[in-house]
């Protein structure tokens, strides 16, 4: 199942479809809004439903893509999870996963506008597999166990201001967070449509050149892994966003360097999973 949100920020609908671009309204469903269908048992119901033809369709034709989920209540983010992009960010191959974090409020729509902050210099791309939780995750047992518990898959760009992530001192986060730093879509898959996650093709271009060429195959620590992990740490809750690192190709690993600037346009995607457009302005 695809699940999808269309309409102006703050008034999205939501709703899903199988992939052949007919989407349907399962809010018609006694409990099932934006918040149900982030979770397994959601999503399970909702499904059913969808195969059973019961679901009226929905013209979405115009509108706008928002972000697939609505606001998490916390973005993960896997730092240096593939070995030639730690190479070419000068950096050693991590033997845990490197975590850091967005601010939920960045996460926009995969074709909204990407703003530069008034001070970066250095605002970077990074196409990446996002994975969303789709039920409270504590002490998993094993990675085997942790499929049970992603609801799905988007594509996510984890856009990076490298000045303030490295540079200004104290975390990565200041970095990370800056608004619109996180366009996530077009739409969340649920792993029945998608194959092995561990498989993926991924890219990304910068005003028609290809900067990122990769594949979910040379990532360190893969999805299932890493929802182990972070279960050791932390209660992962239903629709919060896991992102996993990026493949070479960022313009901090460019020689000279390369960094984003007004005017310029951004597009990615992930097999499978779709494709997103930004273009870049300057924030107001």
């Amino acid at each position: 199942m695809y699940i999808a949100r269309f309409g102006e920020p703050g008034n999205e609908r939501t709703v899903v479809g199988n992939g052949d671009d007919q989407w349907f309204d399962p809010t018609v469903l006694p409990g099932v809004d934006a918040q149900s269908l982030v979770t397994n048992t959601g999503i399970a119901l909702v499904a059913k439903a969808l195969d059973a033809g019961s679901l009226p369709l929905v013209d979405v034709s115009g509108l706008r893509v928002g972000a697939p989920i609505p606001r998490p209540s916390a973005i993960v983010c896997i730092g240096l999870n593939y070995a030639d992009h730690a190479a070419e960010s000068g950096m050693p191959i991590p033997a845990e996963p490197i975590l850091f974090f967005k601010k939920p409020n960045t996460l926009v729509g995969p074709y909204d506008d990407v703003r530069i902050p008034r001070l970066s210099v250095k605002s970077d791309w990074e196409v990446e597999l996002g994975v969303v939780i789709g039920a409270e995750c504590r002490y998993l047992e094993s990675a085997d166990q942790a499929a049970d518990y992603i609801a799905g898959y988007v594509v996510a760009n984890d856009v990076s201001e490298r000045e303030f992530q490295l540079e200004r001192g104290g975390t990565w986060d200041k970095g990370k967070s800056c608004e619109t730093f996180n366009p996530c879509g077009p739409w969340l898959v649920t792993p029945d449509e998608l194959g092995d996650v561990r498989s993926l093709a991924m890219w990304l271009d910068v005003n028609g050149e290809r900067r990122q060429t990769g594949s979910t195959a040379t990532m360190i620590f893969d999805p299932f892994f890493i929802v182990h992990y972070l279960s050791q740490f932390m209660v992962l809750e239903p629709g919060d966003l896991i992102s996993t690192g990026t493949p070479p190709g960022v313009g901090m690993g460019m020689k000279p360097q390369r960094f984003l600037a007004p005017g310029d346009v951004i597009e990615l995607g992930i097999e499978g999973l779709g494709s997103q457009r930004q273009q870049v302005i300057a924030a107001p």
